[in-house]
């Protein structure tokens, strides 16, 4: 029951923070992709105010364990691979022109009207798709 608390709250305050910050206005986050055009630096404070906490977060872990048990995640290996260059351009893409990623589309549910639905339907139906992709991909040309 701990754990689902707490899961509520940081939720809460994640959520929170994309609307206050304004990661849920899609034309506020397609204003900082846009370099060459109107560009809108005001999401790197965001960005800033999010990976510096985390980062020294992260240097505090070591050789802890989290407050509801289990185990912190041992860092990724840094390996460039397609998998992930695959990934990372359909994220880039799919967020440039809809404007949201997965975090700030669940927290604009609740007041961005349909097309916020619209959108998270089909990022649930891409996740759902993904797997049978990524087979299909991994069966036509082999990783390394």
């Amino acid at each position: 029951m701990q754990r689902i608390v707490l899961a509520l709250i940081a939720g809460s305050l994640f959520g929170a923070g994309l609307f206050i910050s304004g990661m849920t206005d899609t034309a506020k986050v397609q204003g900082w992709l846009d370099v060459f055009g109107s560009w809108d630096p005001t999401l790197a404070f965001v960005m800033g105010g999010a990976i510096l906490p985390m980062a020294i977060a992260w240097l505090f872990t070591n050789g802890r364990t989290p407050v509801v048990g289990g185990e912190f995640p041992a860092p990724p290996e840094p390996k460039l691979g397609r998998n992930l260059v695959l990934g990372s351009v359909l994220f880039g893409v799919g967020w440039g022109l809809a404007g949201l990623c997965p975090g700030p589309a669940v927290a604009s549910l609740s007041y961005g009207g349909w097309p916020h639905w619209v959108f998270f339907a089909a990022m649930l139906a891409g996740m759902a798709l993904a797997p049978m992709a990524r087979a299909q991909l991994d069966s036509a040309v082999p990783a390394e």
